[in-house]
């Protein structure tokens, strides 16, 4: 017998066993049971209301997946071997209710037991995102995902335009944008989704026109307003997470606020010359770990303090390589794959084309996302900078 035969069969001695009856009893009784397969395999089916998280991302997923150590977890794979191997993780990483299905979907399978399958999709529609479903940690099931995926995005101009036109390109079945400017000749050597045409048309019109000749078959929910506290909590509704690419400070920590209350990660850009950074706050995912906005800049600075941004300026691929890196976070949170940039700064320098990533911790005396604070309603200021 070799050393990996040995291991794996001490390991099965160590681990708690199910056969699948009592595993979908377990379920119903309030059990976590995770398909641990890759996402090409769920495309065959997977246990009615099992949870899905591969075995190659469980390290890096396992903690927004399974946010209580205490509740009783099931492992399933193929046929058990891999289940095995996320049953010492998992143990090792504090669980200890864990017990791995016998015999795994090929049993589930074989019992007769209920299994759901993810709809069949149409030949265009496979063409179209087949260089995305090959990758296992997207899969078909991962691009269903993406299509029934619905992402605020507020701000049609610098940041707005290569992170919808990727979220549009990549499948995101509905973008509602919202803005209240116009297209002006000053955008244009930014603001991608526009044309010289459309000068003086609101851009979420030309937004509309540009993102479904993109992608027709996408929902572009145009929205001409400005975001303020009567309608952000409407505008919110419904979506997943918030993409920020507006360009004035009173939108910024308002967007923030309402993120912290509905519990919806945001995924923030902010750019200046030949900088820009991009985070995602989302202290819904970890309460006192996790920062908001608010962690990063408690209070917005007196109107006379903040940059101008017409005057400041901006070099037009800045936003486009900041907006992309948005619309990168976005696509993984709503997969469920990767490490989110959640209390991490991504800071970028065009002139010395350089990264650096700064820890950003949450604050937990923040007056919006402290552990216990109650939301103390919305607030809105007055605007800074206008121009992005």
């Amino acid at each position: 017998m070799s050393t990996r035969e040995r291991w794996m069969s001490e390991l099965r001695a160590a681990t708690p066993h199910v056969d699948v009856r009592e595993a979908l009893r377990r379920q119903q009784a309030g059990s976590v049971l995770l398909d641990v397969r890759e996402a090409q395999e769920w495309a065959e089916g997977s246990p009615v209301d099992a949870r899905k998280l591969a075995r190659s991302q469980l390290e890096f997923q396992v903690e927004a997946a399974l946010p209580q150590t205490e509740n009783e977890v099931l492992l399933l794979c193929a046929a058990g071997a891999r289940a095995l191997l996320c049953a010492e993780t998992l143990m090792r990483l504090g669980y200890r209710r864990v017990a791995v299905v016998e015999g795994g979907f090929r049993a589930w399978q074989a019992a007769g037991l209920p299994v759901a399958v993810p709809e069949a999709a149409d030949p265009l529609w496979q063409r179209r995102y087949a260089r995305q479903m090959v990758l296992p940690e997207i899969g078909q099931e991962g691009q269903q995902r993406l299509r029934q995926s619905r992402v605020l995005m507020v701000g049609a101009g610098g940041l707005g335009s290569p992170a919808a036109l990727y979220l549009a390109a990549a499948g995101v079945g509905s973008l509602r944008m919202v803005d209240d400017d116009r297209v002006d000749l000053s955008n244009l050597q930014r603001q991608v989704l526009h044309t010289t045409a459309r000068v003086g048309r609101a851009k979420v019109q030309s937004a509309v026109e540009t993102l479904s000749a993109l992608n027709p078959d996408i929902q572009i929910e145009a929205v001409n307003e400005r975001v303020h506290s009567g309608n952000v909590d409407e505008l919110l509704a419904g979506c997943q997470l918030v993409l920020d690419g507006s360009d004035n400070l009173p939108t910024r920590y308002l967007l923030s606020d309402a993120a912290v209350k509905h519990s919806l990660p945001l995924v923030y850009g902010a750019v200046e010359r030949f900088s820009g950074q991009v985070s995602v706050f989302h202290p819904g995912s970890a309460r006192g770990d996790a920062p908001c906005y608010r962690c990063l800049f408690p209070e917005p600075p007196a109107p006379d303090q903040a940059p101008n941004c017409a005057e400041v300026g901006v070099l037009g691929v800045v936003p486009g390589i900041i907006g992309l890196l948005q619309a990168n976070e976005a696509l993984k949170l709503l997969l469920g794959i990767g490490q989110p940039l959640i209390g991490r700064l991504l800071l970028f320098d065009a002139l010395a084309m350089q990264f650096r990533e700064l820890r950003l911790p949450a604050d937990r005396e923040c007056a919006l996302c402290a552990p216990g604070r109650t939301f103390p309603g919305y607030v809105d200021y007055a605007h800074f900078c206008a121009g992005g």
